[in-house]
C-alpha cells in the first residue's frame, strides 16, 4: 500500500497536468478569427507535425499559414503533435508505415553501437530512411489533419456561439438598466 504522502504527489502531478491542458485549451479555444482559418491553421500544424522535418516544423507551419491566410498560432500549436515526449513514437510510427508502402523491410537495420567504420553505411541508408518517414508522415499526417479540423472547427464553434449568448444577454440587461433608469426619469 502506497503512503499517503505518495499518492498526494502522485494526485499533484495529475492535477498540475491537467490544470496545464486545460489552460492549453482554453488559450486554443479563446482565440480570435473565424473559426474555419483556425481550424485549417490547427490542421495545418498537424500535418507538418507528422512530418520529419523536426526543428523546423514551426517556421514551416507559421509560413504555410501565413501563405494560405489561415491562422498562424494554432500552426504553431498543432505542430507540437510531435514534442520530444511523443516524437518516438510519432517517428516510429510514420516509419513503419513509410517502410511498409514503400517495401523497404530488410533483414539488415542500423547498427545499434556507433563505430566509425559503420558512418558509410548509415550514410547510405539515410535518405530511405528520410523517404520513408515522409510518405508515413504523409499517410498518418492527412487523416489526421482532416480529423482535427473538424474536432477543432466544431469546439472553436460552439465556443464563439456561447459567447456571443452570453454577449447579447449582457447588452439586453444594459438596455433594459437604461430604459429603466429612463423611465425613471420621466416619472420624476
Amino acid at each position: 500500500m502506497k503512503k499517503y504522502s505518495e499518492r498526494r504527489t502522485q494526485y499533484r502531478q495529475r492535477n498540475k497536468l491537467s490544470r496545464w491542458l486545460f489552460k492549453v485549451y482554453e488559450r486554443f479555444v479563446k482565440i480570435r478569427g473565424d473559426p474555419r482559418e483556425i481550424a485549417l491553421g490547427f490542421a495545418l500544424g498537424i500535418f507538418i507535425g507528422m512530418t520529419p522535418t523536426l526543428g523546423f516544423q514551426i517556421a514551416i507551419a507559421a509560413f504555410l499559414a501565413a501563405l494560405l491566410r489561415w491562422s498562424k498560432i494554432p500552426a504553431a500549436m498543432g505542430v507540437w503533435i510531435s514534442n520530444p515526449a511523443t516524437a518516438p513514437f510519432v517517428y516510429g510510427t510514420t516509419y513503419l508505415v513509410g517502410a511498409k508502402v514503400l517495401k523497404l523491410f530488410t533483414r539488415e537495420s542500423l547498427p545499434m553501437r556507433f563505430k566509425l567504420s559503420e558512418m558509410p553505411e548509415m550514410f547510405s541508408k539515410a535518405p530511405k530512411i528520410f523517404f520513408a518517414l515522409t510518405i508515413g508522415g504523409i499517410l498518418l499526417g492527412l487523416p489526421l489533419a482532416v480529423a482535427s479540423y473538424y474536432l477543432s472547427y466544431t469546439v472553436i464553434r460552439k465556443y464563439q456561439e456561447k459567447l456571443k449568448e452570453k454577449v447579447v444577454k449582457r447588452v439586453k440587461k444594459i438596455q433594459q438598466f437604461k430604459a429603466l433608469k429612463r423611465q425613471r426619469r420621466k416619472k420624476t
